[in-house]
């Protein structure tokens, strides 16, 4: 009897040690920054000897113009880049669905922008913003147009394109994976039918794949909410808030304006938001399989 107690304790006992480390470096830090957000808390006090001020903090950022126009823009950056990039990446995954020769160099290709660190291309997209010797001036002016200006009136719009650049190989090679790993007898059955592509890709394709689009999208989602090296050098939040996210705004709130307990504030804000993005993609997700799972049910019984 305990031996056999023993054996099924054993897995747990070996799992206890990574979980219990995983669970103090998670929410240890988490803890201290809700406990901090309740606090009027600047750097050079210690925690312990602030004021509690309860939700003060909530209040004034709920009742915050800048607040509200960074949580605006910051809505707007995400999901225009993750809804551009979806588009994009997984429109050249069905387009490079087949066997084409040099393929894996094409690959190697699509996915270094993906490698180059944020401040690099931070950097890089800047200067061919730049209004008089940037690539994309200089291009136009050739061409006997208006230079544009990039990180002025266009500054928002020029920081999606840099994203979108960087971010949609990673759509692509995940959904060019979720396409080769599809059941090849359900495609060749719907070709024997009489399917045209256009349908097969409707019909099947992009539904057997959605499981992994729910995810990538919710991957890139959580991301975007979180750049802030890519903004910070290309424009600094500028011009005015019209960049400003709200991870840009936590550190400028944390580092120039030494309000530790309303950056924490602004923090728990950000992560509400998650928390209710992710919820809502998972329910979707499972609405999609119940879905699924009736259909193929319904089918069997036709069948």
């Amino acid at each position: 009897m305990i031996r056999q107690s023993l054996n099924r304790l054993s897995p747990y006992m070996f799992i206890a040690p990574g979980a219990i480390i995983m669970a103090i470096a998670l929410l240890y830090p988490l803890g201290y920054m809700v406990y901090g957000s309740f606090r009027d808390w600047d750097p050079s006090q210690n925690i312990s000897e602030t004021e509690f001020i309860a939700f003060k903090n909530y209040i004034t950022l709920f009742y915050d113009p800048a607040f509200r126009e960074s949580l605006s823009v910051t809505l707007t950056f995400a999901f225009t880049v993750v809804v551009a990039e979806l588009f994009i990446g997984v429109g050249l995954a069905l387009l490079l669905d087949r066997n084409i020769r040099g393929m894996s160099v094409l690959r190697t290709l699509f996915i270094l922008p993906m490698m180059i660190a944020p401040v690099v291309v931070g950097l890089m997209w800047r200067y061919m913003y730049h209004p008089t010797i940037g690539t994309f001036n200089r291009t136009l002016k050739s061409m006997g147009l208006e230079g544009v200006d990039w990180l002025g009136q266009n500054a928002l719009l020029s920081v999606v394109i840099a994203d979108i650049w960087q971010w949609t190989p990673f759509i692509f090679i995940l959904a060019l994976a979720a396409l080769q790993s599809l059941p090849r007898s359900a495609l060749e059955a719907s070709r024997i039918d009489g399917a045209t592509n256009w349908q097969q890709i409707w019909h099947i394709k992009l539904p057997l794949m959605m499981p992994v689009l729910i995810v990538t999208a919710l991957l890139r989602l959580i991301d975007a909410f979180k750049v802030l090296e890519v903004i910070l050098v290309m424009t600094e939040g500028g011009p005015g808030l019209s960049t400003e996210i709200i991870a840009l705004r936590i550190s400028r709130t944390a580092t120039e304006f030494r309000e530790l307990g309303t950056a924490a504030a602004m923090s728990n804000y950000l992560l509400i938001l998650l928390m209710l993005l992710t919820c809502a993609m998972f329910v979707f997700t499972k609405i999609q399989e119940v879905r699924a799972a009736r259909a193929a049910r319904q089918y069997q019984e036709e069948g």
